[in-house]
């Protein structure tokens, strides 16, 4: 399982696990599953989706960076919401 946050400047929006993450990067989705490569990647506007750990989770989010390291995912974006 992957640990995942996704992270605004008001709040923590999601701190758990999932099997895994769609995001809208900067020139596509990318997705995420376990024993993925180290990256970064700039987020564009769009949906994330998190699948697995007992529920899906959507959220739009809009700019902001996605990390990738050891199975643990850190979505930090400029402004979010839950879908």
């Amino acid at each position: 399982m992957l640990q995942v946050s996704v992270i605004s400047p008001e709040q923590t929006l999601y701190e758990g696990e999932a099997s895994s993450v769609v995001a809208p990067a900067y020139d596509g989705e990318v997705g995420i599953l376990t024993g993925h490569a180290p990256m970064m990647a700039l987020l564009g506007s769009g949906t994330l989706r998190l699948s697995g750990g007992g529920s899906d989770q959507r959220f739009t989010v809009e700019g902001g960076f996605l990390q990738v390291a050891d199975d643990v995912v850190r979505i930090v974006t400029e402004r979010a919401s839950r879908v």
